[in-house]
């Protein structure tokens, strides 16, 4: 892949969307390296080493599909955040978009607003096929961004040894609104 389907930086009121850099991946770790953070992704938190891997997947993601994550940082302060934006690894049924904020950042509204910019990215590159948001089922907070952003409980899978919940963003009408 030598070109990139959406956007590499994008910005909203209070954030700025860009890719990862290297610097980023300490900053991945101390959300990495929380329990709760990794509770109903990985299952468990990572040592430095495999932060460093998974940032490092981040970046790669959009070379190999053309889109991927973004590093989310604060318009006031360039502080990382976390990540949002599409993410569509090999096992994964479809393209979703992800959040994971640092957990001093939770609860400011900083994923629902990335994650309505990422909708309006994804409905001009891919028209007529609106991203999932695959999340476990046990994962309220998770939800919670997923049905503020409008989108809507689709069904429930096994995934990974766990119950998942699919969650389908709305078509860009419906987004714009939001």
């Amino acid at each position: 892949m030598t070109h990139f389907l959406i956007p590499t930086h994008a910005d909203t009121p209070r954030l700025i969307l860009r890719p990862f850099l290297e610097a980023d991946w300490a900053a991945m770790h101390a959300h990495y390296a929380d329990p709760e953070s990794t509770r109903y992704t990985l299952g468990r938190p990572l040592s430095e080493g495999e932060s460093w891997r998974l940032t490092a997947a981040l970046a790669g993601h959009w070379l190999l599909r053309g889109y991927g994550p973004y590093a989310v940082a604060a318009k006031s302060d360039g502080r990382l955040l976390g990540t949002v934006g599409l993410w569509h690894p090999v096992d994964f049924p479809e393209r979703e978009i992800k959040w994971a904020l640092h957990p001093a950042e939770r609860g400011c509204g900083y994923a629902s607003e990335a994650a309505r910019a990422v909708q309006r990215l994804a409905a001009a590159a891919f028209p007529g096929q609106p991203p999932i948001s695959f999340i476990d089922r046990e994962n309220l907070a998770s939800i919670r961004v997923a049905e503020s952003v409008g989108a809507c409980y689709e069904s429930e899978t096994d995934f990974r040894g766990r119950r998942f919940q699919v969650f389908r963003h709305p078509l860009p009408d419906a987004a714009v609104q939001q």
